[in-house]
């Protein structure tokens, strides 16, 4: 049964990720979820110094202010000082990130807090929190948080699907429209950024990152329809989910490692499989030139 959680768990996340990857791979946003899940260090350390717990409430709510502080800031310096969106992006979180890092030292001594605890998550720990309702056994709390954040992103795209897709594929066009882009792009960094701090609690940052990035970048070079790029990048995310779990298993290894791997693997195998695809396309043209002039 602890399986079973431990594969549900980073399955609901690679859904949820991979959603929110396909919008963020096509804005050339990818490294988002990277900021965010440094970003909301101060937002953490600042809400556990105020409530003097480590309650997952109140953890929350200054995680989800600093994450939504950083897409402020992002915007605003790609949008108003026009700085490059991957410039905009270092700045701002390492900005963060560094001010969470100085109120630790400041606050050492009231804090009983550190780096690796805000952002490393253990995804194998997850079925020993447990849920009870009415005093029966209802599974681990983060299944329960991550379902009901999967339905809410998900529920979010659906409704504003036509202008998201608008406004990520063609902005000018969205805009002459009467559509607001920027609107539109700080709905869906609430989205990341939500996804982001609720899912660094149990699979950590660095698998969040590899969610948010690495299905979506395999589905991209293996379609170029939006839609059908959803579905595959869904399903190389919970593809990987499963085999990383058992790989790690095997190794008796780190799973959110194993999981990033096979991530990284799905990658390079469709893309040598692209690559193979060209030159087949390339020889077959080469060839039929060849017979035509013979």
């Amino acid at each position: 049964m602890i399986d079973f959680w431990i594969i549900l768990t980073a399955s609901l996340v690679a859904t949820t990720t991979a959603i929110l990857g396909c919008f963020l791979i096509m804005r050339k946003m990818a490294m988002i979820g990277d900021a965010i899940s440094h970003a909301v260090l101060p937002g953490i350390v600042i809400a556990y110094y105020i409530s003097h717990s480590r309650a997952s409430f109140p953890i929350l709510i200054g995680a989800a202010a600093s994450g939504m502080v950083v897409t402020y800031l992002i915007q605003f310096f790609h949008q108003k000082v026009k700085l490059q969106q991957d410039a905009s992006i270092g700045i701002s979180y390492t900005f963060l990130f560094a001010i969470g890092i100085i109120l630790i030292s400041l606050f050492s001594g009231n804090v009983d807090l550190d780096q690796d605890c805000v952002l490393y998550g253990e995804i194998a720990y997850v079925p020993l929190d447990n849920l009870s309702i009415g005093g029966l056994y209802a599974g681990p709390r983060q299944v329960w948080i991550l379902g009901t954040t999967l339905i809410i992103i998900s529920t979010s795209v659906i409704v504003a699907y036509r202008k998201l897709v608008l406004t990520t594929f063609d902005p000018a066009f969205a805009s002459a429209m009467g559509i607001s882009v920027v609107l539109w792009q700080y709905y869906l960094m609430a989205g990341v950024s939500l996804t982001t701090v609720v899912s660094f609690e149990s699979v950590g940052a660095v698998l969040v990152i590899a969610f948010l990035s690495g299905p979506a970048a395999t589905a991209f070079l293996l379609t170029k329809d939006f839609k059908k790029m959803l579905y595959l990048a869904v399903g190389f995310g919970i593809s990987a989910s499963i085999l990383g779990y058992y790989t790690a298993v095997w190794l008796a290894g780190s799973i959110a490692g194993a999981i990033a791997t096979i991530i990284g693997l799905q990658f390079a195998i469709a893309f040598i499989y692209i690559q193979f695809l060209k030159k087949a396309r390339i020889s077959e043209t080469l060839e039929n030139k060849a017979l035509t002039e013979v």
